[in-house]
């Protein structure tokens, strides 16, 4: 089975892709929300975390401000944090038995060297004026909250050039025919690898 990693700055709408690649009947694994999950579930990171970061680790908006802030916390959270992750990943895809090719969400794939779990990766660009917008506006965020955490992410012209594929998402319409097309194009690719 074919991995593919999608990625994208904050407020490119990562997300909206994956909920196209999911109407496709595609498994998707959004690795942000069980990074959550498993910061509040698993006992042995949950003390790995508390240790480096203290007990403010189980406030997670307090801990997001100071990560955020700190582009050295930062990678220390991603370092205790991403190897849970991509075990969970792997085990999940032991679980998605007879899909042609799986989707791992990830908005700093690359910054994180998560690359080299994935055949294929998928950039999601937009405006960043849009980026700003949909982020304030889905998240509560200021602008320059966003501002900040855009400026930790890699610029779309790096993402463009590391990524296999690239989808623009400013129109809907488009986005949704782009999708189709990839999603026959990998079905074929892992067709052809499996024959």
């Amino acid at each position: 089975m074919i991995k593919v990693g999608i990625t994208g700055g904050i407020g490119s709408g990562k997300s909206t892709v994956c909920r196209l690649f999911v109407a496709c009947g595609v498994p998707v694994y959004d690795s942000d929300s069980q990074a959550k999950r498993l910061m509040e579930e698993d006992g042995p990171l949950r003390m790995r975390l508390a240790a480096r970061f203290g007990e403010e680790v189980l406030n997670r908006k307090l801990l997001a401000g100071r990560v955020f802030s700190d582009p050295a916390e930062l990678s220390a959270l991603n370092a205790l944090v991403h190897p849970a992750v991509m075990e969970d990943f792997e085990r999940w895809c032991g679980r998605q038995s007879g899909a042609d090719y799986v989707v791992l969400e990830s908005a700093i794939l690359f910054e994180a060297g998560l690359e080299g779990y994935v055949d294929r990766t998928i950039a999601v660009t937009a405006p960043i004026d849009v980026r700003i917008a949909r982020t304030c506006l889905r998240d509560g965020a200021s602008a320059e909250e966003v501002r900040r955490r855009i400026a930790v992410q890699l610029d779309e012209e790096e993402l463009r050039r590391r990524a296999d594929y690239t989808l623009v998402n400013i129109n809907l319409g488009e986005l949704e025919y782009e999708v189709a097309r990839l999603d026959k194009l990998l079905r074929d690719e892992n067709r052809k690898h499996s024959a």
